[in-house]
């Protein structure tokens, strides 16, 4: 097997988010898959000690699998810019534009996508014009049930589905804990399905559509992580001309948001067969029961060959 590259490729893993433990998962599932294909792979934290390391000896490529705030919000991509160091993902710009949620629904919605109703609800909002006010007006213009969730963060932490009204302040309460705006948005139900996209010489396009079935009903942080607690199907049980649709929307998702090499968008298709988009992910998770390896398996490719490929068109980019 031939190197990536004449260099060393830097994973970075970890960060002080509260989705640090599966960053590390992500970090070591990708470093580990770089090195099948004869990679020099270094995989380290984000701290102190990180930027004089950099300084000291450039690595040719940086892969980062940081999760939440720092790490999809584009900050730790700026500073790999400033310092002129190639980087697999999204431009900071684009991580902004994704990360937050009511941002990146506006600008899909605006091209074709469907989106559920939603207000954005600040906690300074919520607690100065009157908790039950606001919360009786919302419930009067969405309906229920509900999707309770932070606009910037993944994971599912501190999200909630509220189906009677009584539920509602203690969905808001769990949001605040991570962050200071809550999304609270029409709960479509219907079939969950992750779409993970990849760019190639031939530009973006999306691996076999990944259905999601967690036990509990409500894929949620434990539903994501624990291992059996969730049950996926690729490709997702669905028709093929909704895969087809359900693949077309994450390309559009994907190029709308200015993404770049891999995405993976959260999609519900209802009834009808129409796919709603939920929020996309600039670093997908790689964790063992994450959907995005399970998609690169189901299209026949190598997570470890995909990945050098990107590092590369990282590195020709300089």
């Amino acid at each position: 097997m031939s190197r990536t590259t004449s260099g060393r490729v830097l994973v970075l893993a970890g960060g002080l988010s509260p989705e640090r433990d599966v960053s590390i998962r992500s970090g070591r599932r990708v470093a580990d898959a770089l090195r099948t294909t004869g990679s020099d792979v270094e995989l380290r934290d984000v701290d102190a000690a990180l930027l004089p390391s950099l300084a000291a000896e450039r690595p040719a490529c940086v892969v980062p699998l940081l999760h939440g705030a720092a790490g999809e919000d584009g900050a730790v991509r700026d500073v790999l810019a400033a310092l002129g160091l190639p980087f697999v993902g999204s431009d900071p710009t684009a991580c902004r534009r994704a990360f937050d949620k009511p941002v990146a629904s506006g600008l899909v919605a605006a091209a074709g996508v469907a989106v559920p109703a939603s207000v954005a609800l600040p906690h300074s909002t919520f607690r100065e014009l009157g908790a039950i006010a606001v919360l009786d007006a919302v419930v009067a213009r969405l309906g229920l049930p509900l999707m309770v969730k932070p606009t910037r963060g993944g994971s599912s932490l501190g999200a909630t589905v509220v189906r009677s009204a009584s539920e509602l302040p203690a969905a808001m309460v769990a949001s605040f804990a991570y962050g200071d705006t809550a999304l609270i948005e029409h709960f479509v139900p219907g079939t969950e399905v992750a779409v993970s996209v990849v760019e190639g010489a031939d530009g973006p396009r999306a691996l076999p559509v990944v259905e999601v079935v967690a036990d509990g009903g409500f894929y949620d942080y434990g539903a994501r992580y624990t291992a059996g607690a969730t049950e996926f199907f690729t490709p997702a049980r669905l028709p093929d001309d909704v895969l087809a649709t359900c693949a077309t929307t994450a390309v559009t998702v994907h190029r709308t948001l200015g993404l770049r090499d891999w995405s993976r968008s959260d999609l519900v298709v209802d009834a009808a067969g129409t796919p709603w988009f939920l929020e996309v992910n600039v670093a997908p998770g790689m964790t063992e029961t994450s959907t995005y390896p399970q998609a690169v398996l189901a299209a026949g490719l190598d997570l470890g060959e995909l990945t050098a490929e990107l590092v590369r068109r990282a590195i020709s980019r300089g």
